[in-house]
């Protein structure tokens, strides 16, 4: 077993938390996998830790990219696999925290990515997608990887260009690639921990305190400022939920609570896709609150899963 420790859940879980405590109890550092914390400029909206938060824990991942540029697991595992060695090789304790299952999964597995060359035929591809329409290009996916075109709907153009990509640069179909990969054993043998929450509506009343306390601190000024510099509505962070909601408001075509629900509702539904991913890991530990443990409970229920070497 490796000096790795994971803390995932849904969101609101408290997952931050538990990974400051953690480092500061196995002398660690933490390792953000939350596919919007990434995002610079997106603190309120994202739940980004505050510096009272982190309570002075180094923490890694976290505004590494712009607002409006293309991010992936690939980038992800590119960028924080050599964080997590360089942790390791100062005899420190790696905390991986967050919500994006991808993520944390694809960094523990050392998984690969199909390479991405800049030879031009992605903006041929997305060329052709805005002239022919995905149903052309699906076809054209279903002739090499069927695989890939059964699963892909019509109006995901990004993963229908990236199939179509990968089998352009490289002469094997991205089902094949992933295949591949996944039949690797893991690079990595951390402890999981696992947060959820019985009965589930302590979890949405968790979310929903959430969703007014951003909207307290004062979130359509950071989505008003994020427009303002240039960030299109339309790109990739800020279809996230927690800013998509917003627009609308904007607009003065809803009422804020009208968004706000929507925005709570999305948070919910997010909640249980998260769970579902995280729960075919049987390595993780689960630990199900009720809502109203004292903190200092709940961590002394997780040291018990964690090996004694890592003190």
């Amino acid at each position: 077993m490796d000096r790795i420790i994971c803390v995932v859940g849904p969101t609101a879980s408290g997952k931050t938390k538990l990974a400051v405590a953690l480092a500061k109890a196995y002398d660690g550092e933490v390792v953000s996998c939350d596919s919007m914390q990434i995002y610079r400029r997106m603190d309120i909206g994202t739940a980004k830790p505050t510096p009272e938060e982190t309570e002075g824990v180094v923490h890694h991942m976290i505004d590494v990219a712009d607002p409006d540029e293309d991010f992936s697991a690939g980038k992800y595992v590119s960028m924080a696999e050599p964080i997590l060695q360089d942790i390791l090789r100062r005899g420190k304790t790696v905390i991986v925290a967050g919500g994006t299952g991808l993520y944390a999964d694809s960094l523990i597995a050392g998984r690969t990515f199909a390479p991405v060359p800049s030879t031009g035929k992605r903006a041929q591809l997305e060329e052709r997608f805005a002239r022919e329409g995905a149903d052309a290009l699906l076809r054209e996916l279903a002739a090499v990887d069927p695989e890939a075109a059964a699963r892909l709907h019509p109006a995901d153009k990004k993963r229908i260009i990236r199939a179509l990509e990968v089998y352009a640069e490289t002469g094997r179909t991205i089902t094949q690639h992933n295949r591949d990969s996944q039949l690797q054993p893991p690079r990595w043998q951390p402890v999981w921990i696992g947060l959820d929450f019985d009965p589930r509506e302590a979890l949405y009343r968790r979310i929903d305190r959430r969703v007014d306390r951003m909207l307290a601190d004062g979130l359509l000024d950071e989505i008003r400022a994020l427009c303002a510099s240039g960030v299109s509505p339309r790109a990739t962070s800020m279809q996230a939920i927690g800013y998509k909601e917003f627009f609308p408001v904007l607009r003065g075509e809803v009422s804020l609570e009208q968004a706000a629900e929507l925005c709570r509702q999305h948070s919910r539904n997010y909640a249980k896709r998260q769970l579902t991913w995280f729960r075919r890991n049987p390595a993780i530990h689960w630990l199900r609150m009720h809502g109203e443990e004292p903190f200092d409970a709940i961590f002394a229920s997780v040291r018990q899963n964690i090996p004694d070497f890592f003190r």
